[in-house]
């Protein structure tokens, strides 16, 4: 599969092998159009996390291709993926190691060279972004967990990378913590931004995802449009996804009608 023009991303026969034996990603085949809100969904264990970590790198495939924006993966820098895909992980703790939250934001701007000036302003702009620019001279092990989260969200969001890639993003988020980083997420997307959303929250993907796609045992098994995907009863039973409240409660009324 070629690097065509319209998609972000192309991930073509993708495996991936773990310690030489655990096959997480088995043959997996996906293309990914620029913008919009893109949910990644389906069990433990599916292969959600290890798809998302070939975007920027992180992983290279055992078997198969991963090109984005043209760039194929196995033969690209991680360095240079990073320019591109901002990938905010599941854990914070994974990627938080400044003494300050400031910092913590400026670190990824200073690796990228960006002048000095330019750099604390984009810090600036991210800490705002996610309610924690009055917390920027704490320790980040003084911010509770969900803070560390919106913390290494901050971070990546700095960098101003065409893809944000993030993994569960709202795991341990009150529910305002959790309506501003969607609202964020919209309003990237807005400017153009893709953003690539690994959850299991169903409400979430209803609300907001302009696709959805549904992964099970390391395959692809749909790449549609949420609405689509709640009247597939058969994937949805394979799979385990439950329904947004809101679509049961509404089909109720229909079946009541």
């Amino acid at each position: 599969m070629g690097a065509g023009n319209s998609f972000l991303a192309e991930v073509s026969n993708l495996w991936h092998i773990y310690d030489g034996e655990i096959a997480a990603l088995r043959g997996a085949n996906l293309q990914i159009a620029s913008g919009g809100i893109v949910a990644i969904v389906g069990s433990n264990g599916s292969g959600k996390t290890t798809l998302i970590k070939h975007f920027n790198g992180l992983l290279k495939p055992s078997k198969g291709s991963v090109v984005v924006k043209g760039m194929d993966t196995r033969n690209t820098k991680t360095s240079q993926l990073a320019k591109v895909v901002g990938y905010v992980f599941q854990n914070p703790d994974h990627q938080i190691f400044s003494s300050t939250v400031l910092e913590e934001t400026l670190f990824g701007l200073k690796q990228m060279k960006v002048p000095n000036t330019e750099a604390r302003s984009r810090a600036a702009r991210a800490l705002e972004a996610v309610n924690l620019y009055d917390m920027r001279d704490r320790h980040p092990r003084q911010l509770s967990h969900g803070q560390r989260q919106r913390l290494a969200t901050a971070s990546v969001l700095a960098l101003e990378t065409q893809v944000l890639v993030l993994d569960e993003p709202t795991t341990g988020q009150d529910f305002v913590a959790r309506r501003q980083i969607m609202s964020l997420a919209m309003s990237l997307e807005s400017q153009g931004r893709t953003i690539i959303l690994v959850t299991h929250d169903m409400s979430l993907v209803a609300e907001y995802a302009s696709r959805v796609i549904v992964m099970k045992d390391g395959q692809i098994l749909t790449n549609t449009t949420p609405i689509d995907l709640f009247g597939q009863e058969d994937i949805l039973a394979q799979t385990g996804l439950k329904l947004p409240p809101v679509i049961e409660i509404y089909r109720g009324l229909n079946i009541q009608q």
